[in-house]
């Protein structure tokens, strides 16, 4: 059994990564500083370690072949447009350190890069073109979490440029999916939008005016594609997202449908952070190379995550 190590796994898309590659049939070791919020691990060998040392990033990666760098400080807009110096402070650490460690056990590293890292003045209408890999310069991130992943990706590339360290970069654009946080301040859209349908009895609150738009991918494409990555030769970025393009208002009413509350009135609220104003990623590089697209539609992935929220809010005390 190949052994790989899979970073951040007490979070959202790396439990559901461990699973996955568990089905592959690899032995997997996953790290985090916490435990999975939603359900029980399923790595061969947990460890909790803050990787933010480097020491435990060396303990972390001995005797493995491949590296899930998933490991970062993050959350939804909400989070990330108010903690800038946390996303330099931790995750730039991590990721100096993680590409040390990989390249001291000589293992590839695959590291999740984030569409955040496009440019503002190719996402401020809300039916923007496609935007290729290639776009990501001159550089203009809308957030500090997009230069944090940008300047992660270049330390990743002068590692392999230096130092011949094995890579692969993926761009995530909005995954999401069962077993994601939906409170607290680091939830994402999909899982937030959720949690107000179930909440409401009349209205339900919208950050900005809803116009934005978004595509969201079910987290199985996100682990499908993100593994398809790491098993090929492709060293050059390689953005994972889907084209269903739809608005902030739109995804609304879409789980007022799902949820049987369709006269719930939708209630602006103009002073909270929405990002940019339009954001499509284009997948072609993904479809040719990886032949990788999309499985899961955005009607079929709500409907899972709503059917488990709806289950988990009704067991939870709020």
């Amino acid at each position: 059994m190949e052994r790989v190590l899979v970073t951040g796994s007490g979070g959202f898309i790396g439990s559901h990564l461990v699973k996955f590659l568990k089905e592959k049939g690899y032995w997997v070791r996953g790290v985090d500083i916490k435990y999975p919020e939603f359900s029980e691990t399923k790595e061969d060998e947990f460890l909790i370690l803050d990787l933010r040392e480097k020491v435990n990033c060396l303990k972390a990666v001995i005797g493995v072949t491949k590296i899930y760098q998933l490991a970062a400080n993050m959350g939804g807009m909400g989070f990330i447009s108010s903690n800038g110096l946390a996303s330099y402070e931790t995750s730039l650490k991590i990721n100096m350190n993680m590409a040390e460690a990989a390249d001291w056990e000589k293992a590839r590293i695959l590291f999740s890069s984030s569409a955040c890292v496009y440019p503002t003045n190719k996402l401020d209408i809300v039916n923007p073109l496609p935007i290729k890999e290639e776009d990501v310069l001159p550089a203009m991130p809308n957030e500090d979490y997009g230069w944090e992943k940008l300047t992660a990706e270049k330390i990743y590339q002068a590692y392999a440029r230096e130092r011949g360290l094995d890579i692969r970069i993926v761009r995530y654009d909005n995954t999401y999916g069962e077993e994601g946080t939906y409170k607290g301040g680091r939830e994402k859209a999909p899982a937030a939008t959720c949690r107000k349908v179930l909440e409401a009895t009349d209205k339900v609150e919208i950050w900005g005016d809803g116009e934005q738009t978004r595509a969201f991918m079910y987290v199985s494409d996100n682990n499908r594609g993100t593994w398809m990555l790491m098993e090929s030769n492709i060293t050059e970025p390689i953005n994972l997202a889907t084209q269903e393009l739809i608005t902030i208002n739109d995804l609304t009413d879409m789980v007022c449908d799902i949820a049987g509350k369709k006269d719930l009135k939708k209630v602006h609220l103009l002073d909270k952070p929405q990002g940019v104003r339009g954001r499509l990623i284009d997948t072609s590089r993904a479809k040719f190379l990886l032949d990788w697209e999309p499985e899961v539609s955005l009607r079929d992935g709500m409907e899972r995550t709503f059917k488990w929220l709806k289950e988990e809010i009704n067991g939870t005390v709020l």
